[in-house]
């Protein structure tokens, strides 16, 4: 009998592959070459050195391309590429530029292929792509740094100061904390759109963010409610909740040292530097999130640096990604991750809050709670002022 089941599974699997095989082999039915040759060559980076410019390229197209001129502010221009001048689907490559680039001015460069598909990349202001350097590596760190983890340790030093309100007050801050995340939440889908956008259609980078996102939420989920079983605890602990909160707030803030590291090596100083000002007033707000949940036990002081360096390194780890690797995919799918465990946090403090006020025979939406929650979306909205460019 197994064996019989186990044949009629293959047997529509074999019949699949031999349909596959032999279009791929014969095609469709019709012999028809397309108007325009089918080219897709992304400029995933362009560094300014000091000889000129380093692009680096992909081909994401169904062909091969091959690189036949280069147009470097509306005149042709000689370059190299590396390794070679035609790219096979899915290869990379850099074309080098020598160029007389000029310091702050915009810069376009067009690649065209051997059947006249062109490609264009821009530089807005031009200035020197920093080196990777141990200088350059401590400097971005020290930024990381400063508008991760520095801002969220201000944030939860407002623990003192609300451990001191009375039950409604503490749900209400935790409905304030839900607001505050459900605009994080927003927030980091609508960025890991945007950098999703960036990467070669071929990688769905957009697609990426949303599995990123669903995917994290119901593993949490299902690894949170198996510690609950096996621990046999009905309710959340606090401290767990803030390093929930803390991971997933991590993971947003990566996404706001890649905005600042990128801004910085494509010679956007003054947004880099405004970027950290308002990052830094922005995350304030989040420490004050983190802390939330503690008010109802009494954390140590390690608890409280532990979820400073949970929440806030991540921003230094953006930082370096954005100045010297950044990919765009891989951005997209930390954004995702980052989407998905603020959600579940969100899911997990709700639950214990409708919880709590149906022990105490309360409505579940009170009029303190949604004030809270309406303060904590209005508080994210306003603090993002100071980022929005």
């Amino acid at each position: 009998m197994k064996v019989k089941w186990l044949i009629s599974g293959l047997i529509p699997l074999l019949l699949l592959v031999v349909v596959v095989a032999w279009v791929m082999i014969n095609g469709a039915g019709i012999e028809k070459d397309p108007a325009a040759p089918i080219e897709v060559l992304n400029i995933e980076r362009i560094n300014t050195t000091h000889n000129g410019f380093e692009l680096s390229i992909s081909n994401t197209g169904p062909d091969s391309i091959k690189i036949a001129q280069v147009i470097v502010d509306d005149s042709l221009w000689n370059f190299s590429v590396s390794p070679t001048e035609t790219f096979k689907r899915f290869e990379e490559g850099v074309v080098t530029i020598n160029y007389p680039w000029v310091q702050g001015d915009p810069h376009v460069i067009k690649i065209i292929t051997e059947n006249g598909i062109i490609t264009e990349g821009e530089i807005t202001a031009a200035t020197l792509t920093p080196e990777r350097t141990l200088s350059n590596f401590l400097n971005y760190g020290f930024i990381g740094f400063y508008v991760g983890v520095v801002p969220i340790t201000l944030g939860l030093l407002w623990y003192p100061f609300m451990k001191r309100f009375s039950r409604k007050w503490i749900n209400a801050i935790l409905a304030l904390t839900v607001g505050l995340l459900l605009f994080l939440f927003i927030g980091t889908l609508s960025d890991g759109f945007e950098i999703g956008a960036e990467a070669p259609m071929v990688l769905q980078g957009n697609m990426v963010v949303i599995l990123g996102a669903l995917l994290t939420f119901i593993l949490l989920i299902g690894f949170d409610q198996y510690q609950q079983k096996k621990l046999q605890k009905k309710a959340y602990s606090p401290l767990n909740i803030a390093l929930l909160m803390a991971v997933g707030i991590g993971l947003h803030n990566f996404g706001e040292g890649l905005a600042i590291g990128t801004s910085f090596s494509l010679g956007e100083a003054a947004l880099g530097t405004f970027l950290i000002i308002g990052f830094t007033l922005h995350n304030i707000t989040e420490g004050i999130g983190i802390a939330a949940p503690l008010l109802k036990m009494k954390p140590r002081i390690r608890d409280f640096v532990l979820l400073g360096i949970i929440a806030g390194s991540p921003a230094i780890l953006g930082t370096w990604f954005g100045g010297f690797i950044f990919s765009p995919i891989l951005g997209a799918l930390f954004l995702g991750i980052g989407a998905g465990a603020i959600l579940q946090v969100i899911y997990v403090i709700t639950k214990m809050l409708i919880n709590d006020h149906k022990k105490h025979s309360e409505p579940t939406v009170s009029w303190l709670n949604f004030s809270g929650f309406t303060i904590g979306l209005l508080i994210m909205y306003l603090t993002a002022f100071f980022v929005k460019y």
